[in-house]
């Protein structure tokens, strides 16, 4: 397996980084490392959550990377769990400076877009981002509306919901006032409330 270099390449031309996910246990990076092949330095993540904040070993070559750095990768889905989540992180890369390469696809990627592929393949990314975000949005409202139908449908605060709601409720608003304007039991927003700071209701 791979290590990381003990002479890094000229910081002039940048470094070549690798970068590795496994998605369960008994998955073995080794093929991986052997697609993407020598690098300066390799991140690495086992077992990554859905979200980007679980991935530390994704988070820190970010942090690592600099322009000029030439991030290699084994395929796209190794990179991004779904096609926006792909979108939005080769864009956050080659927005740095570097170019990626995905091996198996034979795809290489920068922002200066030097080549007709490279634009087709991230205005093919950045399209089917769009379509994913919209079915994602259809399937939520289907599934909204069904659950009003059914009498079951309890509406998810947002941050941003019970920052506004705490401030209507300091301004005097009853709880069960802003409870009915954003859908929610009381004891649900009494939750949300606790949750952002303590909060003792009144009476």
């Amino acid at each position: 397996m791979p290590t990381d270099s003990e002479n890094p390449s000229d910081a002039l031309f940048g470094q070549t980084l690798g970068y590795v996910r496994v998605s369960s246990a008994d998955q073995n990076p080794g093929r991986q490392y052997e697609t993407i092949g020598w690098c300066d330095k390799t991140f690495e993540d086992k077992l990554s959550g859905k979200s980007r904040a679980n991935r530390a070993g994704l988070n820190k070559l970010i942090d690592y990377a600099r322009e000029g750095d030439h991030i290699r990768v084994a395929s796209l889905d190794r990179l991004g769990r779904d096609t926006r989540d792909l979108y939005s992180l080769v864009d956050t890369l080659t927005g740095k400076g570097c170019t990626v390469t995905f091996v198996s696809e034979n795809i290489t990627v920068s922002k200066d877009g030097s080549s007709p592929m490279q634009e087709l393949f991230l205005t093919f990314l950045s399209g089917m981002a769009q379509f994913e975000r919209a079915r994602i949005l259809e399937r939520q409202r289907e599934g909204i509306e069904l659950a009003k139908a059914q009498g079951v449908y309890q509406r998810k605060l947002t941050d941003e919901d019970v920052q506004a709601c705490r401030a209507m409720v300091d301004m005097g608003i009853s709880v069960a006032g802003v409870a009915r304007r954003y859908e929610v039991s009381r004891q649900t927003l009494y939750n949300a409330l606790k949750g952002s700071g303590a909060y003792t209701p009144a009476g």
